[in-house]
């Protein structure tokens, strides 16, 4: 994956390991945190407002919610509620943000470039049920439910998602086990043990299938507890007797111009880190039979997320060595970020080192109709003459 130096949209206080960008209010909503450790680091959840300045694209921080000695290590988010993973629990929150009407702050005078936040001091970490009012703009974030969802000796939740109505969500961690609770209630609906190991990833699909992937080689899919088949990724790919790779990452998508259609997405990893490093591999599968379609490898840096856009177009992958890629969905060819000209797609990142960054995809250049038109006829008429000059008489 090549690398480019992305714009710095903001840059928090403490590591930061999930992000979500929220549709409906253009909010960045960023977080992470130092966990239990006394090291000074707090820890917390940020709400980023998006502004262009000077034709280019910055966040400022809106607001800043406590939350206290846990540290948000994966996040989901369904309309206002946010899922928020922290150690072995799963804390609910709701944020409520509207337009102030006649209540304009102070501009900001700072020249300075790059993360900025509104003049005047830093927010205060916001608890439960504070708010937030800047200019134009009023938010009130709230704790909701929280549940313990992993049980393991050393409990961890690492991953969240909800159903494609909001009603469930799905948690997974170190004890290889899902559960599927309701929400807002966060009343357990379902357990069952998926995986031998630490659950890596899980991914709901629109007719409630359930696909999980873990640290024992294995990728899943389940109806409710029920396993319905298991993947297999190397039946049309690259196979490697010596090289064992297991399944870092899923998620479903749309396909582009087919609203019934459905794709899941998956990433396989070496599951070894060898001193050479194989390369990794990114597989498209059908969404109704899982059977895959189509694998290509997407580099040597181990990747570490995935991540598909609504439309279904595009994916990102982001790595541990801090490197982002975009992928067209349809052909899995991968393309750049670029920092110029106009732009197809953009991708937010976090990572620990407190950034969140911006990339950006160029538009892909095509060629009118009608132009490729013209030049067949052009083409014709000095074909035509070319021949009329080398053999006189030729019309």
């Amino acid at each position: 994956m090549g690398r480019r130096r992305a714009p710095e949209l903001y840059r928090a206080p403490f590591p930061l390991y999930a992000l979500q960008v929220d549709p409906s209010t253009g909010l960045l909503i960023a977080a992470g945190g130092g966990g239990a450790a006394k090291t000074g680091i707090k820890n917390g959840v940020h709400f980023l407002q998006l502004e262009l300045i000077n034709g280019r694209l910055s966040a400022s921080l809106l607001h800043s919610h406590d939350t206290e000695t846990r540290a948000t290590m994966n996040l989901a988010l369904a309309g206002d509620i946010l899922a928020a993973g922290q150690d072995a629990h799963c804390q609910l929150l709701r944020f409520q943000a509207h337009q102030q009407q006649g209540n304009k702050a102070e501009k900001a005078g700072s020249k300075e470039q790059g993360p900025r936040q509104r003049k005047g001091a830093a927010p205060a970490e916001k608890k439960c049920g504070a708010e937030t009012q800047h200019e134009g703009l009023e938010l009130r974030v709230e704790n909701l439910q929280a549940v313990q969802t992993d049980f393991s000796s050393d409990p961890l939740q690492k991953v969240v998602c909800f159903n494609h109505d909001n009603t469930l969500l799905a948690t997974g961690g170190t004890d290889g086990y899902v559960r599927v609770w309701k929400v807002p209630s966060l009343e357990k609906v379902l357990e069952f043990k998926a995986h031998e190991g630490e659950i890596e990833d899980l991914a709901l699909g629109p007719d409630g299938k359930l696909v999980t992937v873990g640290r024992d080689l294995k990728a899943s899919v389940w109806q409710k507890d029920q396993l319905v088949t298991q993947l297999h990724w190397q039946e049309n790919g690259p196979t490697f007797s010596s090289t064992p790779y297991r399944y870092q990452a899923c998620r479903f998508g749309q396909v582009p111009d087919q609203p019934a259609g459905l794709r899941l997405f998956t990433v396989q990893i070496p599951h070894k880190r060898l001193r050479q490093p194989p390369p990794c591999y990114l597989t498209a599968w059908d969404g109704s039979n899982f059977l895959p379609l189509r694998t290509k490898s997407c580099g040597h840096e181990v990747v570490s997320c995935l991540d598909v856009s609504e439309s279904g177009t595009f994916l990102g992958l982001g790595t541990v060595t801090g490197s982002v890629a975009i992928y067209i969905a349809f052909s899995l060819q991968g393309r750049g970020p670029e920092l110029l000209g106009s732009h197809e797609t953009a991708l937010f990142s976090v990572a620990v080192d407190s950034r969140c960054q911006l990339h950006l995809l160029p538009s892909r250049r095509s060629v009118p109709v009608w132009l490729l038109l013209l030049l067949c006829v052009g083409l014709i008429i000095v074909t035509i003459l070319l021949l009329q000059s080398a053999f006189p008489g030729f019309l």
